[in-house]
């Protein structure tokens, strides 16, 4: 059944290596019942565990049925694990969270067995528990935790049960019962591979290995003892069977046993996903009121702009050659401005320049404009003065800084009354244009104004404008305006009846992209501020997952000895974690509301709850929980079995 060949197994505690066996090669056939015994640390219980699969040798072979698994992966010995072995151990490790049944059930969930379906009760009617099925752990005597740890074992009806000090923590009552169970199960076939220090118990066996310093120095058989054989069963090594997978159910119903196990420490990490979500849920009601409010006070500036561009001619929808566009001059802006529904025309010209104070030199926008762009464009400087319409009609070179120039070229010195040079041209700075931050990826500060007949023809050398923008006297005139623009330009142009317009004329104003561009930052403000929230609490469920993983380190070391894959223990884990963040998005929907509802009474203040942001902030909170109790769940995963029982 199985066999050793000139196995070794070296431990390195950084400081020295100890060689915990040295050369081992063993035998094992089918049906026997076999004692190690030595000293400790001769590498009894090293041996026990390279047999059941728990660890591997440095060197040597290991055959199980004939078959080489010395470099079976860490799943495939889960695998093994859960087919052919039952572990009985010396601390029971029995989980204190589920009752007696639950805890015989636990290798099912890992075969991929519905535990309807097996026999989990009998077996524990078979070590008599049968009345203390649904008893805790600590309603339990030391005997009978053993007995339900035995009963555990039996549930996959193992070929092998490997037993590590069985009887070293009871009583000598206890001790017999535990022996009888024993010895009854290797008389129905079972292979029994036991450690024990004790004389007493090794008389019961059929065969006696000694060791001392990693090496078997005896290896007696006891005659009259008959060895019944089990066959082996045919199947064991298909890895690609759906057996040794957990069904999600199970890792929901361990998730939650967890969960409910640990009351406080859960709470404690469920309340910062609840304080997230709330402040998301209270935050983004409070600012949708916020921005319909704002967006009417910006409204209320004067955003009836028109702007008007040139295109190219089309007849009856077929484009002429390039140079066929109609182009705009000075002229035009004030035909347009004598329209009725028009209160002012402001040409504009455009062009990048390399502006030059000093030793310094930045490459921004310049845009030519009229006097009416700091009205139509609430572009009143913040420091000194805009151009007047005597320096525009004298093409006088004067500029005013956006404040993005003003940063690169003079940092916090005063620009105003400084001369700066435009392409080698002095202009003497009047004015700092106010702050618009960035809106459609462009920075709306990085820009400088200047007359646009200075821009035309003395530093661009432009005979045309390259737009017209047009303020509407209010907003109900605009499109009627929009028609009378229409008409006018056609006629100044003289554009035919059968051509299409070669011109455009769009509602698109910068208030409105101002506005758009205030929203989306006040938006992303919100959405900043929660995100923050939710990753408090996600840090929170990743040191409280880190924790757990630390206190419950032998159950994770358990659960891999009666198979659990390491994706079991990630799935397990992440699921945990997923469910408080998700009872904790919960909670925090319903207290979001609840603040908004104060706010809304108690404050004055418009809120609306959107069923977006409800959706978006519980999807992200489960998001934040599964991103964040990842990495507890790796390290969990990760853990080798025989150190995660060993670890105090």
């Amino acid at each position: 059944m199985i066999e050793l060949k000139n196995v070794s197994k070296i431990y390195d505690t950084g400081k020295v290596k100890v060689r915990a066996l040295e050369d081992v090669s063993l035998k094992i056939e089918p049906g026997e019942f076999i004692a190690i015994m030595g000293p400790s640390g001769s590498g009894k219980s090293t041996l026990l565990h390279i047999l059941g699969f728990l660890d591997k040798p440095d060197s040597g072979s290991y055959f199980l049925l004939d078959r080489d698994i010395t470099d079976f992966s860490d799943d495939e010995l889960s695998v093994l694990r859960n087919r052919t072995a039952g572990f009985i151990f010396q601390q029971f490790h029995l989980l204190s969270r589920i009752s007696a049944l639950g805890n015989a059930e636990l290798p099912l969930i890992y075969a991929g067995k519905s535990t309807k379906e097996h026999h989990a009760p009998e077996r524990l009617n078979d070590v008599g528990l049968s009345r203390r099925m649904e008893h805790y752990p600590n309603e339990l005597s030391g005997g009978e935790q053993q007995r339900v740890a035995i009963a555990r074992s039996l549930v996959n009806d193992p070929l092998i049960i490997f037993a590590d000090e069985p009887t070293g923590n009871l009583d000598s009552k206890s001790e017999q019962e535990i022996i009888s169970i024993l010895k009854k199960l290797n008389e129905q076939g079972k292979t029994i591979i036991m450690v024990t220090h004790e004389d007493d118990v090794a008389r019961n066996v059929k065969r006696i290995i000694r060791m001392r310093d990693g090496r078997i120095i005896s290896d007696k058989k006891i005659s009259g003892k008959k060895i019944i054989k089990r066959q082996g069963e045919s199947g064991i090594f298909d890895f690609k069977a759906s057996t040794g997978q957990a069904k999600y159910f199970d890792y929901l119903k361990q998730a939650v046993n967890s969960i409910v196990g640990h009351k406080l420490r859960s709470f404690l990490s469920i309340l910062g996903i609840l304080i997230g979500v709330a402040s998301v849920i209270s935050m983004l009601a409070l600012g949708s009121g916020a921005q319909e409010s704002i967006s009417k006070d910006m409204s209320s500036l004067g955003s009836n702009l028109l702007i008007i561009r040139p295109g190219s001619f089309r007849h009856r929808g077929v484009a002429l050659e390039s140079g066929s566009i109609t182009r705009f001059s000075m002229e035009d802006a004030k035909r347009i401005e004598e329209i009725s529904q028009i209160k002012k025309v402001s040409p504009t010209v455009t062009d990048r320049c390399q502006i030059v104070y000093k030793a310094k030199n930045w490459n921004t926008l310049v845009q030519g404009t009229g006097t009416g762009y700091e009205t139509m464009h609430s572009a009143t400087p913040v420091a000194g003065r805009f151009f007047t319409e005597q320096e525009l009609k004298a093409r006088k070179k004067v500029v005013l800084l956006g404040t993005t120039v003003v940063t690169q070229l003079f940092e916090n010195t005063n620009p105003v009354g400084k001369v700066v040079k435009i392409n080698k041209i002095n202009f003497q700075v009047t004015g700092v244009l106010p702050s618009k931050g960035s809106s459609f990826m462009r920075d709306q500060d990085d820009v400088v104004v200047i007359p646009v007949t200075t821009a035309m023809y003395r530093l661009l050398g432009k005979k045309y404008v390259d737009m017209l923008e047009a303020e509407v006297k209010d907003q109900s005139l605009i499109e009627s305006a929009t028609k009378s623009i229409n008409a006018m330009i056609r006629k100044i142009h003289r554009i035919r009846p059968d051509e299409e317009d070669s011109f455009e004329v769009r509602d698109m104003t910068e208030i409105r992209n101002m506005i758009s561009s205030t929203t989306k930052t006040f938006t992303w403000l919100l959405g900043s501020v929660a995100f923050i929230s939710l990753l408090v609490g996600g840090i929170g469920i990743m040191n409280i997952m880190l924790v757990s993983v630390k206190e419950r380190t032998r159950e994770i070391g358990l659960r891999k000895a009666i198979g659990a894959r390491k994706n079991d223990i990630l799935n397990q884990f992440l699921i945990e974690s997923a469910l408080m963040t998700l009872a904790g998005g919960l909670a925090g929907i319903l207290l979001g509301a609840l603040i908004s509802f104060i706010l809304s009474s108690v404050a004055g203040w418009a809120t609306k709850i959107s069923f977006m942001s409800v959706m978006l902030s519980t999807l992200f909170s489960v998001i934040v929980g599964i991103s964040f109790g990842l990495w507890p769940a790796i390290q969990a995963s990760k853990l080798n079995p025989v150190e995660a029982l060993r670890y105090e």
